[in-house]
């Protein structure tokens, strides 16, 4: 048994069985939904390149029925995918594997970009809507435990001055100006099957797609893979902000998409690091203060560790802003954007 939130099973090196996990997803009919459409989306886009759809994406394996998911008498609901053989890692061994992660959320953006996303369910509503992250945040502060409120008047400050920030994205999609993507919204490299050559075959986990903007799954990916430091790291002096690691996940996602994005996303890339990172924080800190009642801690001050991360992540990005912006913009010539 392997797996975090669903129940997972490798049966033979043939298939992979997953019992979807109610608590995470009450919903689970349109979870399946979502996946049955993307995956045959990915399957009809793979075909016309010429591509094994069997080893570049999930394969949804049908009941007796002809179903693609099946409720048992509890209630739970079970689904079955083709095996995907292939190496699954928790951080990148070098820019190149992390090149090579950035084409496939590229490629995962460039074969579905036909796609109607908004025939999508939100399976998880206002995920990334960052304003309202913002205002949960703001909540949770009336709500704070008076000791947790006065431990980290520092980060709610550095939190406070930076939140003009944060609609960006959400204006541009209400606005038209940023288009409407099919986003993964979990980007993070083991949900990417490599070869035994470290290249990256299929994208894995399709719980969280929705509706939203290619900016959220870039920048959950920097905010992840772009940090020299864990996300728990006790001495913020190693966290920082690897511009060589940026350049390599923007190339390769650029490599990946094809021309599928805009030059306004690809610019904003540099943006969509900080917004991820410090709505990831946020979160962080709004869990903090009332109590630990969403994330899960192995200490009093896990969640506020997270946090002060997070912010010091965004310190050093914001110290390199510039040259992230230098980099997209020679990027966006090389790619013709």
């Amino acid at each position: 048994e392997i797996g975090h939130i669903n129940d997972s099973y490798a049966l033979d090196d043939a298939y992979f069985l997953q019992r979807l996990s109610s608590a995470a997803f009450p919903h689970p009919e349109q979870v399946m939904a979502n996946v049955e459409k993307v995956t045959d989306a990915l399957h009809a886009s793979l075909k016309e390149e010429g591509e094994n759809e069997f080893l570049h994406s999930l394969t949804l394996v049908p009941t007796k029925e002809g179903k693609r998911f099946y409720f048992d008498k509890k209630g739970e609901c079970w689904r079955m995918y083709l095996f995907v053989p292939g190496y699954v890692y928790n951080s990148p061994k070098n820019n190149a594997m992390f090149l090579e992660a950035g084409r496939a959320f590229g490629e995962f953006q460039n074969r579905l970009q036909h796609f109607d996303a908004s025939s999508l369910y939100e399976v998880i509503p206002h995920f990334h809507d960052t304003p309202k992250r913002y205002r949960d945040f703001l909540d949770a502060k009336k709500k704070a435990i008076p000791s947790r409120l006065v431990s980290c008047q520092n980060e709610i400050a550095f939190l406070e001055e930076r939140s003009n920030r944060l609609s960006l994205v959400v204006d541009g999609l209400k606005s038209g100006k940023l288009p409407l993507r099919i986003t993964h919204n979990d980007t993070k490299l083991n949900n990417i099957m490599f070869d035994e050559t470290d290249k990256a075959l299929c994208v894995l986990d399709l719980d969280t797609v929705m509706p939203g903007s290619s900016l959220y799954d870039f920048g959950d990916a920097i905010r992840f893979g772009a940090n020299l430091g864990k996300e728990d790291e006790t001495d913020l002096k190693n966290v920082s902000f690897s511009l060589e690691r940026f350049e390599a996940y923007a190339r390769g996602y650029l490599l990946g998409a094809s021309g599928a994005l805009t030059k306004e996303e690809a610019k904003l890339f540099p943006y969509a690091g900080f917004l991820m990172t410090i709505e990831c924080g946020m979160r962080f800190l709004a869990d903090y203060l009332v109590g630990d009642v969403y994330f899960s801690t192995a200490y009093p001050e896990h969640n506020l560790i997270r946090a002060k991360d997070q912010f010091a992540l965004i310190a050093d990005m914001e110290k390199k802003q510039k040259q992230a912006e230098d980099i997209m913009d020679k990027l966006i010539k090389e790619f013709g954007l």
